[in-house]
């Protein structure tokens, strides 16, 4: 039995604002995350073949949390209603990690800190995603996505530029000692606070609705089991609703292209436009600045966000993930032919387009096609389609990085562009007749 919610009523804008602003928290934790792991594993020595290993335990984190935390959030009725419970653990959680990970001193703690953030960073954001099903009229939908991806483009604006706004503005600079340099480890003791905070002011500002038949809820919690969530995960996905498996395709090939870029950019400009060698001042001038330019990019998601339901009301929101796929390819192309740094502005713009796309489109895509109550579980599930892409890059791209792109980061960030055009071919099979 599905645990209904009654008759939802049409939010206002700062009521969609209030129960969005956590993502900000949330973004700023996972954007310090995937702008700096790879410099940090390469400033504690990483060759760069090894540094997807190295983000393993990212999504193997994901893969096993998710579909956990959506079964249970389904279920999960308290003071602080279905979904803010796993908000307010998750964010204390990330918090801790993001404090203690810039005192990594080698690349087993920086490897096990990087799996602490990203599972508590699972425990908040697809609750958080569930969310919006949960208290928003169908109408509202692709609004309280493009919000999320509102919050998701400040909070990734503030937190990829932070390192260089510390070094530039605050005179955080690296003292040339080859370890993990002051811009970034104050970066993360901020992003802590940041993240605690937003999440906070959700919970404390966003009043959920309760269950629609609070008795039958409760007979419904009561199945709850180990057991019983193993079964309704494997139903789900064998039943998965024809929309879901569209748009789980086109997630599959969106993702590892994601995690190339993230994998590797900020090296690549380091190593190849800057000229440095990891370790160096000149290095960690060349991160800095790739985290100046996506801010920019993150910039641009900010302001496409408020586009987008205006986008998806004209177009219809398959063409308008379509272009945004797009321009996201263009811009990873592009990198390849850049030397002056200052270009690389233009190449973040076309990531920017496809990065508020893809944080907005495919979730407004598939929530109308879910089982009502299930949302959270089936959230965990579409996270598959996230995760497993990054596990297979995870496993086998390093010795496709090593052997066949003889460790050529801004080759790897070009692989990238590719799965992202195949990707948007695939968006084509969600267009309606």
């Amino acid at each position: 039995m599905a645990a209904a919610i009654g008759p939802k009523k049409t939010l206002n804008f700062w009521q969609i604002w209030n129960m969005s602003f956590g993502f900000l928290g949330i973004q700023f934790g996972w954007s310090l995350q995937m702008a700096n792991m790879s410099p940090i594993y390469e400033y504690l020595g990483a060759e760069p073949d090894k540094i997807p290993l190295l983000w393993l335990a990212a999504p193997m984190t994901g893969l096993l949390v998710q579909p956990v935390i959506g079964y249970y959030s389904d279920r999960t009725w308290t003071r602080l209603g279905r979904r803010r419970p796993y908000f307010l653990v998750g964010a204390l959680l990330a918090s801790i990690a993001l404090f203690a990970m810039p005192q990594s001193s080698a690349l087993w703690m920086a490897a096990g800190l990087l799996w602490i953030l990203d599972a508590s960073i699972n425990i908040s954001m697809e609750p958080m995603r569930a969310f919006v099903v949960d208290m928003l009229p169908e109408k509202q939908h692709s609004r309280g996505f493009a919000f999320q991806s509102f919050m998701i483009g400040i909070g990734s604006v503030v937190a990829s530029a932070m390192p260089w706004m510390l070094s530039n503005w605050f005179g955080f600079t690296d003292d040339g000692s080859g370890g993990i340099p002051d811009s970034i480890k104050w970066s993360f003791y901020t992003g802590a606070m940041v993240l605690l905070v937003a999440v906070l002011y959700t919970v404390f500002t966003t009043k959920p609705y309760p269950p629609a038949d609070m008795e039958a809820f409760k007979a419904f919690q009561k199945e709850a089991s180990v057991k019983g969530m193993f079964k309704e995960v494997f139903g789900a996905i064998t039943h998965m609703p024809e929309t879901m498996k569209k748009v789980a395709l086109v997630q599959f090939f969106t993702w590892p292209a994601l995690f190339l870029f993230w994998f590797y950019y900020g090296p690549a400009v380091a190593v190849g436009i800057f000229g440095a060698d990891p370790g160096t001042p000149e290095y960690t001038r060349g991160v800095e600045f790739a985290g100046l330019t996506q801010s920019f990019y993150n910039l641009i998601t900010f302001a496409v966000a408020l586009a987008l339901p205006f986008l998806a009301a004209r177009f219809g929101n398959a063409t308008t993930h379509i272009l945004g796929l797009l321009a996201g390819a263009a811009g990873l192309f592009s990198l390849q032919l850049i030397e002056n740094p200052n270009l690389l502005f233009l190449s973040m713009a076309g990531i920017g387009v496809a990065w508020a796309s893809i944080l907005a489109m495919p979730y407004a895509m598939l929530a109308s096609s879910l089982p009502a109550g299930q949302t959270g579980l089936y959230m965990g599930i579409f996270n598959f389609f996230i995760v497993l892409p990054e596990i297979i890059a995870s496993l086998f791209f390093g010795p496709i990085m090593e052997h066949v792109l003889d460790n050529d980061r801004m080759a790897a960030i070009t692989v990238a562009g590719g799965l992202m055009v195949l990707a948007a071919v695939l968006t084509l099979r969600l267009r309606s007749k």
